[in-house]
């Protein structure tokens, strides 16, 4: 078993049955399991970080109209398929928050967005693994408030790699 189809598989089970699990109890009683697309290689990157020289305060709205505090630290330029992307990443207090939205979105994947946790690997080399991309927990249910991607992070381009949506 791959460590990303062993990392589906323990998603899976603590949605059907963790304490944290995003999903109802309704929701757990005919969980099947997540959709994801198959895994893709070209998707798992190691990217420069374009460092901001300011370090901004950003505010990201959420899905209940709440706001979130972030930083904005720089960004990241990637090729998909020939097309040039542009990602903003944010730090708050649990690390980098890579929100984004693509052309996936909202027919294969959640149109709020998705999101990552990029991990710095070395100095201003962030792991960046789309294969890794979520669905944030709004997505389950309207009982939880999440930051939407702001619109500079939302891509005309399609990243087939990560989660798709948990329902219509």
């Amino acid at each position: 078993m791959s460590d990303l189809l062993r990392f589906r598989t323990d998603k899976d089970e603590f949605f059907r049955s963790g304490n944290q699990s995003p999903l109802t109890a309704d929701q757990k009683r005919s969980f099947q399991g997540l959709n994801y697309f198959p895994e893709n290689p070209a998707l798992l990157l190691e990217l420069k970080l374009e460092r901001s020289t300011d370090h901004a305060s950003v505010v990201l709205a959420t899905s209940t109209g709440d706001e979130r505090d972030y930083v904005h630290i720089g960004q990241v330029r990637f090729d998909v398929e020939g097309q040039e992307a542009i990602l903003q990443v944010y730090e708050d207090d649990y690390g980098y928050f890579l929100p984004f939205s693509d052309a996936t979105a909202p027919g294969e994947t959640y149109g709020a967005g998705r999101y990552l946790e990029p991990i710095e690997l070395r100095a201003d080399i962030l792991h960046v693994d789309f294969n890794l991309a979520y669905n944030p927990y709004c997505a389950y249910n309207e009982r939880w408030s999440c930051p939407l991607p702001p619109a500079v992070n939302h891509l005309r381009l399609r990243i087939e790699a990560g989660e798709k949506k948990y329902h219509d």
